[in-house]
């Protein structure tokens, strides 16, 4: 079963492409992009599970240690256990230890990010079974969770060369927060789990905003139903934000590079409202990602989606 769009593969295989030919990155820059991204991955994925720190704050906290007053003190506990639980992710990968998913290396990033704020749990299986506020679905009863995790690594273990890597993870990250394994952190060691394949693929880490959070969790419910597409497209959309970011930042001045607009600026240079861009956007049908609240794209952008459409109506 395809769940990724062949366009949308095409597009991101290319912009990876482009970003591997320009090895050797600028190790300073590359360096100070890791790090911005490694901030925001903590920031929006604590924000998601109703963490209160800003990106500013959350920032001031793992590089400076300041303790924001007004505060709640778990708040500061989870923004330092997230980053230390995606170093040591990041460690595996860059130490080229080529690692699979396993139940130790969950459990491990779980008890990282959980190890300040319910040490009796971290890395530890729930023991009773669990409520999710809003789902439409019970968590796996705890009784099985040890055979459902073993069921997840095993699948891992058939399907990871017949899926494409961002199917493969989007498929991985559902199933996880599916089985619901932990009483708390779920979500947050999913995020972290599903970059193992993507940073060994060599893509830059891939984070999912809070401002996309009512779409993260109903592309999430879709696939409690089998509906598989809406979250493998969501990911595929974070996949080629991070890769978007990266060519933006590190491609050199002397190379060609694309400069990203708002949508309605985009529709005064062309035949298209702002609301039919954001439109082409959600169906994937146009390169796009967001910059805080706003989805932005570019003038290339457009003209390759209209390119596309004059090649599709030659062929009909």
């Amino acid at each position: 079963m395809i769940y990724l769009d062949t366009k949308i593969a095409k597009r991101i295989e290319e912009k990876l492409n482009k970003l591997n030919d320009l090895s050797p990155l600028p190790k300073s820059a590359l360096k100070k992009l890791q790090d911005h991204l490694r901030i925001e991955m903590t920031y929006n994925s604590n924000a998601i599970e109703g963490n209160s720190l800003t990106l500013k704050e959350t920032a001031l906290v793992i590089n400076e240690g300041i303790t924001v007053k007004g505060k709640p003190l778990k708040d500061h506990l989870e923004a330092k256990d997230h980053i230390m639980a995606l170093d040591y992710l990041c460690d595996l990968v860059e130490n080229g230890k080529n690692h699979t998913i396993s139940e130790h290396l969950i459990r491990s990033i779980h008890q990282i990010i959980m190890k300040d704020t319910d040490k009796q749990w971290a890395g530890v299986y729930r023991n009773s079974n669990a409520i999710i506020t809003g789902a439409d679905y019970n968590p796996t009863d705890a009784l099985d969770i040890s055979h459902k995790m073993k069921e997840l690594i095993n699948w891992i273990k058939i399907n990871k060369k017949k899926f494409h890597i961002i199917e493969l993870s989007a498929l991985l990250h559902h199933k996880l927060v599916f089985i619901h394994p932990f009483f708390d952190g779920n979500g947050r060691t999913a995020r972290i789990i599903m970059n193992l394949f993507f940073l060994q693929y060599g893509f830059p880490l891939v984070l999912i905003l809070k401002n996309d959070r009512k779409k993260y969790y109903s592309v999430l419910s879709q696939a409690d139903k089998e509906n598989y597409k809406p979250l493998v497209q969501f990911i595929a959309q974070s996949v080629e934000r991070s890769l978007d970011l990266y060519l933006k930042i590190l491609t050199p001045a002397s190379k060609k590079r694309e400069n990203y607009y708002i949508l309605s600026d985009l529709a005064k240079k062309f035949p298209y409202s702002s609301k039919y861009l954001n439109l082409l956007i959600r169906q994937g049908k146009l390169e796009a990602h967001k910059e805080g609240r706003n989805w932005v794209s570019s003038d290339d952008a457009i003209r390759r989606y209209i390119k596309s459409r004059e090649r599709k109506r030659k062929i009909n």
